[in-house]
């Protein structure tokens, strides 16, 4: 059984995302890694549609019954996009103009 940590102390979170296409085991993958996270009292989120969802900022919590028999499902419950390249982000600076 994992250590839990203290209840005296902030949860760490932990983000999942699925990047550059679809492929089998995606699900079973999400799945293993919330349980772990959720077994050690960690927050867990999921960034939806890939590295596009994490520039755009959209991402949920995941909760247990999120990850529930999803083992079969095909595809990633988070969705995910290949169209997106972090590596070629406009970079800018504090104020909003480009750097």
């Amino acid at each position: 059984m994992p250590p839990r940590v203290p209840s005296s102390h902030k949860p760490f979170r932990v983000a999942l995302l699925t990047g550059g296409g679809d492929c089998p085991g995606l699900n079973a993958v999400i799945r293993a890694a919330a349980r772990s996270a959720f077994a050690l009292g960690w927050e867990v989120f999921g960034i939806e549609s890939g590295f596009e969802g994490l520039l755009s900022k959209r991402a949920h919590q995941l909760h247990p019954r999120d990850v529930r028999g999803i083992i079969h499902l095909g595809g990633t419950i988070l969705g995910t996009s290949n169209r997106v390249s972090p590596f070629r982000v406009e970079r800018l600076k504090g104020d909003g103009s480009p750097a």
